[in-house]
């Protein structure tokens, strides 16, 4: 049975025209748009909308320049490594540790884009649509959407569809995509791939051959590393709500401005590397067990392996690690000034944080852990003699 995928897919480009018409008219986009291109009238922003008609001139012509400003602005720079791992005439589904609600997508896109590659279609969590002018905005950029907060059987039959959406996407459309290696962004740094990403990628297969399906999915970890998370601050201060009150949950307003500070916030270099696809080594996987079980937690480890040897580690990561395990291990590899810079960055994100009872040794505490995950585990696949990473 043919699947209807109109409730979560993004546009084609038969639509972006009449989308961006609707667009043109919701004051609080335009406004949101205006800010973005702040020497550009608004009538001349309206007109420039509505002469697209596909999502790569959009993307190109309109998206791009955006980023670019971004880049120059808020980065010291953005790198992506690895693209001689990849078949650009092949879709593969890049599997990315997440750091960033909007970015980590965004500059990925626009580094494909300066390498003359098509960008990538999308995954994002309904729970992120907090207007409804954003879902359609993120359609039109290639977004799809992953319904969040439903019951069980609701949860089955929303992950069997986005299994067959993604499947479609890579095999039929030959259209690469993003996607988190789990549910939401890793607030600690401490990226692991969730089992049940894997098991719902299996949820679109005809029998019970786990490694048989996954093959088609062309799976290319993506490994993201941002030097400086301008929303570390809100994410230590979530920390000790989440202490403090178990059932807090984060509201949309959070969720906002979570995007507005991850978008306009410094974040120093960020390095992008694409470990390439994994394919013969799940060949492997299923030549050493036929238990499924099995076979999905050693793929999760795989996805984790690459991720973890790709990053890129920076001096505040060092600085980081040193600090938190009073080691100095790394103390060689990075300058005094560094030291006392990061330790004023750290007062400084912790004086942003407003809550009744702060917590400011706790608060430190889960900064540094942010800042000293990612070498962690970049050092622990240094001690695992996997081949080929």
């Amino acid at each position: 049975m043919e699947m209807n995928f109109d409730d979560i897919r993004c546009y084609t480009n038969e639509e972006v025209h009449e989308v961006l018409e609707k667009l043109t008219k919701e004051k609080s986009f335009m406004k949101v748009v205006s800010t973005a291109y702040p020497l550009l009238p608004k009538e001349i922003i309206k007109e420039r909308l509505l002469q697209y008609n596909n999502q790569q001139e959009f993307q190109k012509d309109f998206i791009f320049p955006f980023l670019q400003y971004l880049e120059e602005n808020t980065t010291k720079g953005i790198e992506l490594f690895g693209l001689e791992k990849i078949n650009v005439s092949k879709a593969y589904l890049y599997l990315s540790n997440h750091r960033d609600i909007v970015m980590d997508s965004s500059f990925f896109c626009k580094k494909l884009l300066e390498n003359s590659i098509d960008t990538v279609e999308i995954a994002i969590g309904d729970n992120l649509l907090i207007y409804p002018w954003i879902e359609d905005f993120v359609k039109l950029n290639k977004s799809f959407i992953v319904k969040r907060g439903l019951n069980t059987r609701q949860t089955l039959e929303s992950s069997k569809l986005l299994s067959a959406y993604l499947l479609h996407t890579i095999c039929e459309k030959n259209q690469s995509i993003w996607m988190a290696q789990r549910e939401g962004r890793a607030k600690d740094s401490d990226d692991y791939t969730q089992e049940s990403v894997l098991k719902m990628l299996n949820l679109s297969a005809k029998d019970n051959n786990f490694i048989q399906h996954i093959l088609q999915f062309n799976i290319c970890p993506l490994s993201i590393s941002y030097e400086y998370d301008p929303c570390d601050y809100l994410k230590a201060k979530e920390f000790q709500l989440k202490r403090d009150f178990p059932d807090y949950k984060k509201s949309p307003t959070d969720d906002l401005e979570n995007m507005v500070i991850g978008i306009m916030g410094y974040k120093g270099k960020v390095v992008f590397r694409i470990t390439g696809c994994i394919n013969d080594e799940l060949k492997k996987i299923e030549q050493k067990t036929s238990n499924r079980h099995e076979q999905i937690s050693q793929t999760a480890q795989l996805i984790d392996l690459k991720i973890h040897a790709n990053y890129e580690i920076y001096s505040v990561n060092k600085i980081a690690f040193d600090t938190l395990t009073g080691e100095n291990r790394f103390a060689h590899e990075y300058s005094n000034m560094e030291r006392i810079d990061f330790e004023q960055y750290l007062m400084k994100q912790i004086d942003k944080i407003q809550l009744e009872n702060k917590d400011e040794k706790f608060l430190r505490q889960k900064l540094l852990e942010m800042y000293a995950n990612p070498l962690i585990n970049h050092l622990k696949t240094l001690q695992h003699s996997q081949p080929s990473v």
